[in-house]
């Protein structure tokens, strides 16, 4: 009988997880990853809630039932990497590096090192013969945050959800009286809870006030409160006059300035061209060609021209503009359904 270690959040998806894997004849083992334990100023870190959740679902199935305490690494990993890119000035994407780095290695091996077979998460996305597709509900489709992980590990991966509609697997939790049918989407830092980026950058990176600068007058129109803050296309929490939106156009880490202007028609905010480094493919490098880019989750698929640069670095020629494309971000490369890998937007 083939073991497998399942990642249980505590959240629905994982619980469905769990469920069909019992039900499919497997050997299963929940998993609890005890990434991040710490509580912010007037925020709970709800570890706790989910680690007794979790264990819930594991009793109702019978299964056994372990914790992982990864926050050491995942401290080292993720959360240090993501100061260190919003301290350059980029925008950074925390999960991503959280399924390259903890979910499809650091558990992955430990997992295999404890005895199991496979693994498998409640990701939504599908895996065929060490290929990573899209899932079958295009609203839900993660691959965008699985496209740095390998193809040597997705031959030791199940995405059970990756054939099943959100809706699907709500009602599967609901049918199977899952302790979790009802529980509520996760928001907020990944590995936090319900706080936001910038309460949670506050309380690691030492920041100070700075002119806010119309980017056509090059006039000083206010203040901000720290450059690191602010990404590119951002229109909430500038605090400037009224009259038409403001948009943040580009900002210079150095000096602490956020330039920002009224046209959305802005050079700065639009690009056709990307450059790629860090990038990652999950089987082989494809050839030079056109292929599909995503340039953040849910964004739509868009047609490029994909060459080769110097240093593994790849050139990227858009058929559409894309708006607000930052330094930091991912853009993640498909051939139709198949995700090929990831590389970050310099």
């Amino acid at each position: 009988m083939t073991r497998v270690y399942v990642g249980m959040s505590g959240g629905v998806d994982s619980s469905v997880v769990a469920a069909l894997l019992v039900e499919q004849g497997y050997d299963v083992t929940g998993v609890y990853m005890k990434n991040w334990t710490q509580d912010l100023p007037g925020v709970r870190c709800p570890w706790a809630d989910d680690l007794a959740d979790a264990k819930r679902v594991a009793v109702q199935l019978g299964i056994d039932f372990k914790v992982y305490d990864f926050e050491q690494e995942y401290r080292q990993k993720v959360v240090q990497y993501m100061i260190d890119e919003y301290e350059a000035g980029r925008t950074p994407n925390p999960d991503i590096m959280c399924n390259q780095e903890v979910k499809f290695k650091l558990f992955l091996e430990t997992a295999l090192g404890d005895g199991a077979d496979m693994i498998a998460t409640g990701h939504y996305a599908r895996v065929e013969n060490s290929l990573l597709k899209c899932a079958k509900d295009t609203d839900k489709d993660q691959t965008y945050f699985l496209g740095r992980i390998s193809g040597d590990a997705l031959k030791k991966v199940l995405f059970p959800l990756g054939d099943f509609l959100k809706s699907e697997v709500r009602d599967m939790a609901a049918q199977r009286g899952l302790w979790t049918a009802k529980k509520a989407e996760s928001m907020g830092v990944c590995f936090v809870g319900n706080v936001g980026m910038r309460e949670f950058l506050s309380q690691y990176v030492e920041t100070h006030a700075g002119p806010i600068i119309d980017e056509q007058t090059k006039k000083t129109i206010g203040q901000h409160d720290g450059a690191i803050f602010y990404t590119l296309g951002q229109r909430h929490g500038l605090d400037v006059g009224g009259g038409l939106p403001y948009y943040v156009v580009g900002k210079n880490m150095e000096k602490n300035e956020v330039y920002v202007s009224t046209n959305l028609n802005s050079q700065e905010l639009w690009r056709a061209q990307l450059s790629l480094d860090h990038v990652h493919w999950i089987n082989s490098m494809p050839l030079e060609g056109t292929y599909k880019v995503r340039v953040r989750h849910r964004a739509e698929l868009v047609e490029a021209t994909l060459q080769h640069g110097e240093d593994d670095a790849v050139l990227l020629d858009l058929s559409e503009p894309q708006r607000a494309v930052t330094p930091g971000q991912s853009a993640v490369v498909y051939n139709d359904e198949v995700c090929l890998g990831s590389g970050l937007v310099r």
